[in-house]
């Protein structure tokens, strides 16, 4: 049986009529993924839908390179990442109505529990984080222009969460080229709480919001999911919102 357990769910919304957000959990392999299609663009769920189906294709094949030493935790999540990017111009190139779909991406996998070293791929703007002893770590940063001009000190903290560019992209996966996840690590303690989501949580909730929330469900998966969701929704529930919440059962 698996150290971790991943519980996921993903609503519509209240605004949107349909659901361009997809995931997946396979615990046995300690990996799990959500991915964002894009809105307004055609085919968003498609993309989404695509990149998922290639990560759960890749996963298993990928975890046995790495047993064999055949390439860095890194090394491999970048791979399965550019290997979605492809399935996705891969599905697109034979109907023109479906080209410059895209979708974002973030996948995490845990390669060898015994040392207890996540790693963690995204492109785009969905999320993780780890909640350990009341504390909320993000582990990605948006590809987003918003991210560049705090980086460059353009904007302030304040004045980017109302910018009217803050959910721009700078790269999708589908879209841009050529893909380039950010990669990072994580150190892993029996008590943390990974969080992965869509910006339709993140839209909804700020940073303090989400780590009450993982807080008060006292590191289970299934209320923490649930209430994160529940809370996106009450607060109007403007985009499609997924969750993946992942913690020792």
């Amino acid at each position: 049986m698996s150290a971790w357990v991943g519980i996921g769910r993903s609503e519509t919304g209240l605004v949107r009529v349909s659901n361009q957000d997809a995931f997946v959990a396979i615990d046995r392999l300690e990996c799990w993924a959500v991915a964002d299609g894009i809105g307004g663009h055609v085919g968003g769920d498609i993309a989404a839908q695509t990149a998922i189906a290639s990560v759960k294709a890749q996963v298993e094949s990928s975890a046995e390179r790495f047993r064999n030493g055949e390439g860095t935790p890194a090394e491999i999540l970048t791979d399965l990442v550019v290997q979605a990017h492809r399935a996705i111009l891969g599905r697109a190139k034979p109907e023109p109505n479906l080209r410059g779909m895209g979708t974002t991406i973030v996948l995490l996998w845990i390669p060898s529990p015994a040392n207890q070293t996540a790693y963690v791929a995204h492109v785009g703007d969905s999320r993780a984080y780890r909640f350990r002893s009341g504390t909320l770590t993000s582990l990605t940063r948006d590809h987003t222009l918003i991210e560049k001009y705090l980086a460059h000190g353009i904007l302030t903290e304040n004045s980017a969460r109302t910018h009217p560019e803050r959910h721009v992209l700078t790269q999708a996966l589908g879209m841009s080229s050529p893909v380039k996840p950010s990669v990072a690590s994580v150190e892993l303690a029996h008590q943390d709480v990974l969080l992965l989501c869509s910006d339709g949580l993140t839209k909804m909730l700020e940073d303090d919001n989400i780590r009450t929330i993982c807080a008060d469900a006292q590191g289970d998966p299934i209320r923490t999911c649930d209430h994160l969701i529940a809370e996106a929704l009450d607060r109007g529930g403007e985009d499609n919102v997924t969750v993946v919440v992942i913690a020792h059962p």
